[in-house]
């Protein structure tokens, strides 16, 4: 009853001359756009989402039997995350929420195969240079890693326009490395570990754009982008519940455990007037409606895509419709509290090899949340597998001693040994956006062509800014409060700092030699990717 009242008060108590928003998603992209229209003088802001807490795909909603929370996954914050760098820092929680940096390893069934170094603390080389001395590969020999040099002339034709990426959207991954000379088991061992719990999909599903742009920005941006701090806990408590209290003072209303069902529409303008919502803590799961002058949909692609199913006013847009070819990949997250300690040689590990076409990684949560969980008896472990519809069938009984099996490989005798007592199973069978060759002509642009007062944030959203994952969620974000407000666009962002200057002179010599093929105009001349369908 009380929630009831609540919600009357917010579709009834606002200021006449207030701008109404509701952002339809709490995710990185839609706390990003509410905090960001918050600071604006005006604007009542209400956040709908589904959970009871905030957070999306990070929402730290689940318990195990035995009562503990998790959530799903440990979640990194790379070097080229200067904006939510930013926020962190305006929050002050920077140092509270965050890690500092460390060594990372890659394991298969064989054991160790590679270690990440903490790149910052290496001596200073041209970016690609730098990452190629660096990284520690144990079994991959160096006429292996040489057959990744034909990829460079991708990275330098891909600069990351519009024309770019539509050109390399139309192959995947795999068959961009398999025509550009990159061995077998190069491939196998580096680049499909990446792709797999980096775009979570293998390779030969995913989008050589997508792949290409996302390799770049955590890998090949500067010599540091690979180095990351982990959230020294769940991201629901050290961040998103401080950064939702900070936007209730600035009068950011939030309603959660609720559903954005559908729209009304003004008939002469179609503009959308009302955002139609059910939720099961309003009396029972009665259906309620929030005005609105501008909607924001920061959700990823199932969800966008269920939301035009079910909307006649989304529907009947053809750029609407598209939008339900988009879809998203499995996760499956576990956390293993053990009985007893159990070291691990690196707090954080990408894996290959365990179940074919499926990603994998294990952390050290003892260690990355130290001392929070200094009062368990023994280690806990997040072993996490992505593109995994394959496993998301199994019993929870199943999936956990899966889990231990799979981590007893990676560490051996200590870890065998060692008992689980108890664990969180996290099935998510459509979590993340999948990106596969084709898709990025579908994905939605930061303002609706086809609804004027709708806009989109998320990782999913077209961007200019070159950044993938949390941090692009959360600049989409500002992007949709600028489009909103009617700001430029790069109002309140971060920008990217420029490609090193081997990179630029890379990117100006691929451009020239398009112009000489394309009697002077680079538009014209054959791309890198129109040669690969040959």
């Amino acid at each position: 009853a009380e929630m009831a009242v609540h919600i009357a008060l917010l579709c009834l108590v606002t200021a006449v001359d207030a701008k109404r928003v509701v952002v339809v998603g709490g995710g990185w992209g839609g706390l990003s756009a509410a905090h960001a229209l918050s600071k604006q003088p005006g604007v009542q802001v209400t956040v709908v989402d589904a959970a009871p807490r905030v957070g999306g795909l990070v929402s730290d909603n689940f318990l195990t039997p035995g009562g503990r929370r998790a959530e799903a996954g440990q979640h990194g914050f790379w070097d080229e995350y200067l904006n939510i760098f930013g926020l962190l820092d305006e929050l002050g929680i920077t140092d509270d929420a965050l890690t500092g940096y460390a060594e990372q390893g890659q394991y298969s069934p064989a054991g160790l195969q590679a270690v990440w170094p903490v790149y910052r603390d290496q001596g200073r080389l041209p970016t690609g240079l730098a990452q190629a001395l660096y990284t520690r590969f144990l079994k991959l020999g160096p006429q292996h890693l040489a057959t990744a040099a034909g990829l460079l002339a991708a990275f330098a034709e891909f600069d990351d326009s519009e024309e770019a990426r539509l050109q390399y959207d139309q192959v995947s991954f795999r068959d961009l490395c398999k025509k550009l000379g990159v061995s077998k088991r190069l491939y196998d061992e580096a680049f499909e570990p990446m792709i797999l719990t980096g775009l979570f999909a293998p390779g030969e599903q995913c989008s050589a754009a997508a792949a290409l742009g996302m390799a770049y920005f955590f890998v090949l941006k500067h010599q540091t982008s690979f180095d990351v701090r982990w959230c020294r806990g769940n991201v629901g408590d050290k961040i998103f519940a401080p950064w939702c209290a900070a936007m209730r003072l600035a009068g950011v209303e939030f309603v959660s455990s609720t559903r954005a069902v559908g729209f009304d529409a003004d008939p002469a303008t179609g503009a959308v007037t009302a955002v139609r919502c059910r939720g099961a803590d309003t009396g029972g799961g009665a259906d309620f409606s929030l005005l609105a002058d501008d909607v924001v949909l920061a959700l990823g692609a199932p969800a966008l895509a269920a939301i035009t199913r079910g909307s006649p006013t989304l529907s009947q847009h053809a750029e609407f419709r598209q939008f339900c070819d988009l879809r998203g990949t499995g996760v499956l997250a576990t956390r293993l509290f053990l009985d007893r300690r159990v070291q691990a040689p690196y707090s954080a590990n990408a894996c290959w090899g365990f179940d074919a076409g499926v990603g994998m990684t294990v952390f050290d949560i003892s260690t990355l949340h130290a001392p929070a969980l200094d009062g368990e008896p023994g280690s806990v472990f997040e072993v996490d597998y992505y593109h995994a519809a394959s496993l998301l069938s199994l019993p929870d009984a199943d999936i956990v001693a899966k889990a231990k099996t799979d981590l007893d490989a990676m560490l051996g005798t200590t870890a065998a040994q060692a008992r689980v007592i108890d664990a969180a199973v996290v099935r998510l069978p459509t979590a993340v956006n999948w990106y596969y060759p084709g898709s990025y002509r579908k994905l939605p642009a930061t303002r609706s062509s086809s609804i004027s007062n709708v806009f989109f944030a998320g990782d999913l959203v077209r961007s200019r800014h070159g950044s993938w994952s949390q941090e692009k969620a959360f600049v989409t974000g500002v992007e949709a409060a600028n489009a909103v407000l009617g700001r430029p666009m790069t109002d309140g962002v971060v920008p990217l700092e420029q490609d090193e200057p081997h990179v630029r002179a890379g990117r100006a010599a691929a451009r020239a030699a398009r112009a000489a093929l394309g009697g002077g105009d680079a538009a014209r001349g054959p791309s890198l990717a129109d040669f690969l369908w040959r």
